[in-house]
């Protein structure tokens, strides 16, 4: 089955992926036809649930205490209530130690098996969809893995420093969840994203009525500065702004290797209904 199918289905059920994979093989790839047999069991009880969308909830870390590998995810609830739920949180560490015991970032692990069974039994108690998201897995190589979680469980962060301790990790870790760099490093940022503020700023100066000699240094200066303010080794760090990250960790001899953050809900539509239209929309259904 093509991913794509997979995810349609799973977004039009709110299903597991496995049971979404499953349903999709018994029916040959007909997405009709495997919702019709959906519907028809237990599971889509959870389903019709499921159907809203999904997109507060918490992350959650779990870090090697030797520091040799660290585990994130991000679970889903629809309201920060439930988020906040003690049988939510309880689901959370079950995903999380899960990943943390298989060592893994893979959904089909994270969301399968017994997950899957808990989640749709929570769903059943709690009347709202809850789904497994993400996952990430950041190993050390030649280093440590630190970590930092925000007070609320809303934005998470593991860093793999080559070098360095897991204080140190720790403390660049903090600073990225306040700051949420894009990159590690200049050299990191994607050349299309230079391209496009290199665009922006371009037709932004050619408005100033300077001469082209000029015009093309204010654009080097703003992209200089872009790329300064989104990249970690270049802003200064939070806890001391005198510094930056950068010199912080090459002076406790580190270098940082890769970082993810987390934040819940980030790159999720949110679909926005007038309650009037909704109320007018189930009366014309009507």
């Amino acid at each position: 089955m093509s991913a794509a199918l997979v995810k349609e289905l799973r977004e039009r059920t709110g299903l597991g992926l496995l049971e979404c994979k499953k349903a999709l093989a018994a029916a040959d790839g007909d997405i009709d036809v495997a919702i019709e047999e959906l519907r028809k069991s237990s599971g889509m009880k959870a389903a019709k649930k499921a159907g809203r969308t999904a997109a507060d909830g918490v992350v959650a870390i779990k870090v090697a205490e030797d520091g040799s590998f660290g585990v994130l995810v991000e679970v889903n609830s629809e309201t920060d209530f439930v988020a906040r739920d003690d049988n939510f949180r309880g689901f959370v560490d079950q995903v999380v130690s899960q990943a943390y015991d298989s060592r893994t970032e893979d959904l089909e692990v994270l969301a399968g098996g017994d997950i899957e069974t808990a989640r749709q039994a929570l769903v059943q108690k709690i009347g709202e969809n809850i789904s497994v998201r993400r996952g990430s897995l950041v190993e050390a190589n030649a280093g440590v893995v630190g970590a930092y979680v925000h007070g609320n469980q809303r934005i998470a962060v593991l860093v793999e420093l080559e070098g360095g301790d897991q204080d140190l990790a720790r403390d660049v870790a903090m600073h990225i969840a306040a700051v949420n760099p894009q990159v590690v490093a200049p050299a990191d940022m994607p050349e299309e994203m230079i391209a496009k503020e290199r665009e922006i700023y371009t037709a932004q100066a050619q408005d100033s009525g300077k001469p082209a000699e000029i015009v093309e240094k204010m654009i080097d200066g703003r992209i200089r500065k872009f790329l300064a303010e989104n990249s970690l080794t270049e802003q200064a760090f939070v806890k001391d702004p005198d510094m930056t990250v950068g010199k912080l960790v090459q002076g406790a001899g580190a270098k940082v290797v890769r970082f993810t953050r987390f934040e819940v809900g980030e790159g999720i539509a949110v679909e926005k209904v007038d309650f009037a239209d909704e109320v007018a929309a189930q009366l014309n259904a009507s």
